[in-house]
């Protein structure tokens, strides 16, 4: 499948190995059961090896699915991801694009609206944008953007959006009201017992709010 063709839509799926009650393995299992097409490897504080070692055995379960490490362009290589996700803090997304080539997605956490524009200029497919509420799933959180960023970035950038930071299931149509392609909730979904069920129900969302099939 083409870089172009791989749509980057409904529930985006991040590991979260901290707060997971059942470990990432089983949790992209659910996710994957639950329809989702992006899954997102992401660990700050494994070491290389073991960092490859997991990202080998996910890559190998998401064959129908895109399948992006966070950070590391290394990684990414050496387990043939579908792609990489950086921060702004990370390789420039030009300098990601000439060592992993033009075929593989690229997508940029974003801030604001100078740092969207950047980020498409710079060759990336696909935005994250954030934190859209307060979260806690970092440890020094940026103050929240507000789903009004959405809809500015949504205005003027020609990339698929994924909201990303302190979304639940009681915010969540807000967001996908101001236009966002894709959203992720980690705690909302990675500390409840069943990971599939509570992905259904924003997968469900999803549906009710765009009228079309998002899984």
């Amino acid at each position: 499948m083409k870089r172009k063709d791989r749509k980057i839509r409904g529930f985006y799926f991040i590991t979260d190995s901290h707060l997971s009650r059942a470990g990432n393995f089983s949790d992209v299992k659910s996710a994957l059961q639950a329809g989702v097409q992006v899954i997102q490897y992401r660990h700050k504080f494994y070491g290389t090896k073991e960092m490859y070692a997991q990202a080998l055995k996910l890559r190998r379960l998401c064959q129908e699915a895109i399948f992006l490490v966070d950070d590391r362009v290394d990684i990414a290589q050496a387990v043939d991801a579908d792609g990489i996700h950086l921060g702004q803090e990370d390789i420039p997304c030009a300098v990601a694009r000439k060592v992993l080539g033009k075929d593989k997605i690229i997508g940029v956490t974003v801030h604001s609206l100078k740092e969207a524009r950047a980020a498409q200029k710079s060759g990336a497919d696909y935005l994250a944008v954030g934190p859209i509420f307060r979260t806690l799933t970092k440890k020094n959180p940026r103050s929240p953007v507000g789903t009004g960023l959405i809809k500015k970035i949504k205005k003027e950038i020609s990339l698929p959006v994924v909201a990303i930071g302190g979304i639940n299931l009681a915010n969540a149509a807000a967001v996908i009201d101001a236009r966002a392609d894709g959203l992720c909730a980690i705690s909302a979904v990675v500390t409840r017992p069943n990971v599939k069920k509570e992905v259904e129900k924003f997968q469900r969302l999803f549906k009710e709010k765009r009228g079309r099939r998002c899984s």
